[in-house]
């Protein structure tokens, strides 16, 4: 077999399904092309990649990572790119919603060099989203392309794709300041590279998914969030603090809305702490879902951690109060504002206690 010039790498997690027609349909698209397919498992439940395994087993085009302990689509993109030795190197979606018939005309517009990066895009003339989304991924993908627009250098319709391709030297150049966190890749790659990458986009209809389970929710908006907030800020704030920040401004609305229907029942002291612990609790689900995603705490260890992060936070809470109550006593500030500035000023204690002690070593 001929070296692979192309690499399609496969990020997924229960797509066990959707493997065989995935090969099948690489295989049609790229008869006379050079090339392999890295499937990269995040030890799916489904045995996702006892299947590409066994498919590998006759098909030596077909090469299988099963990623345990380490989760996350992004740094599953990268760590696929980089087994590679193809000088080409493509993303496409384990869901088969990407249009893989597109692969070729990609190569060939990189091979002539007229692009640093060719995506597949749903947001120009031709393209098509409307059939493979849900109204509210719909609404979450377009938000986000309107708002990661605003952060790039040049034009790009479609920032949130999740099908490219590109040299897998520009991939080796820019993948020590890639922050591989989150789902959006490509966009990671667009704000990372300097000089800007010129960017050639083909349109593509999105298809309805097949097999599997979406990925995309608000979950990821948190997650995309933090991601322009690491490049707005040129990398100086650590990734998780940006996430545990973001988070804590959804704690901070759910705080003054409990502070806001308890008030007058308890009092300030008391709505206060009541407001806090409730916020606590949905700060710990977001930031174990999100901020300590690669190391998520379950089962047992989910509840011993929600006690020990009650514990360390308390401390910020019991600070919260304080600090709260003194505006509020001297008249600096109205019972809203008091708050508000009680609960931001808990978050770097919170965020450094809960990360040396809640998801230690984990």
């Amino acid at each position: 077999m001929l070296a692979p010039i192309l690499s399609v790498i496969v990020p997924c997690y229960n797509e066990r399904e959707n493997v065989a027609p995935m090969v099948a349909r690489l295989g049609a698209v790229l008869d006379g092309v050079p090339w392999e397919a890295i499937f990269v498992d995040d030890n799916s439940p489904d045995g996702t990649s006892e299947v590409a395994k066994s498919i590998a087993t006759d098909n030596a085009q077909i090469r299988c990572i099963r990623r345990v302990g380490r989760r996350g689509l992004s740094s599953a993109c990268i760590e696929g790119m980089l087994a590679s030795s193809a000088r080409f190197v493509a993303v496409i979606d384990g869901d088969l919603q990407h249009e893989e018939a597109l692969l070729p005309v990609m190569l060939k517009v990189l091979q002539r060099g007229e692009a640093d990066i060719v995506v597949g895009s749903r947001h120009v003339a031709g393209g098509e989203a409307s059939t493979g989304f849900s109204a509210i991924r719909r609404k979450i993908s377009d938000g986000g392309a309107q708002l990661a627009r605003l952060f790039l250098p040049s034009p790009v319709a479609d920032p949130m794709s999740g099908f490219f391709m590109l040299e897998r030297t520009t991939v080796e150049r820019l993948a020590p300041e890639l922050t591989g966190r989150g789902f959006k890749i490509l966009l990671d790659i667009l704000l990372t590279a300097e000089p800007p990458l010129r960017v050639r986009e083909l349109p593509y209809s999105f298809r309805p998914r097949e097999a599997g389970e979406s990925k995309l929710d608000t979950v990821v908006l948190v997650e995309f969030l933090t991601l322009l907030l690491d490049k707005a800020s040129g990398g100086v704030l650590p990734m998780r603090f940006l996430s545990f920040a973001t988070i804590g401004v959804f704690g901070l609305a759910i705080h003054l809305a409990c502070l806001a229907m308890t008030i007058h029942e308890l009092g300030f002291a008391g709505a206060q702490w009541l407001a806090s612990v409730i916020a606590m609790t949905a700060n710990f689900w977001l930031n174990n879902r999100i901020t300590y995603s690669d190391v998520r705490l379950r089962g047992a260890a989910l509840w011993q951690g929600l006690v020990l992060f009650y514990l360390v936070c308390g401390v910020g809470v019991a600070a919260n109060v304080g600090i709260a109550g003194l505006l509020l006593r001297d008249g600096l500030a109205n019972w809203g504002a008091a708050g508000a500035a009680g609960a931001l000023l808990t978050v770097v204690w919170n965020f450094a206690v809960s990360a040396t002690l809640v998801w230690r070593a984990r």
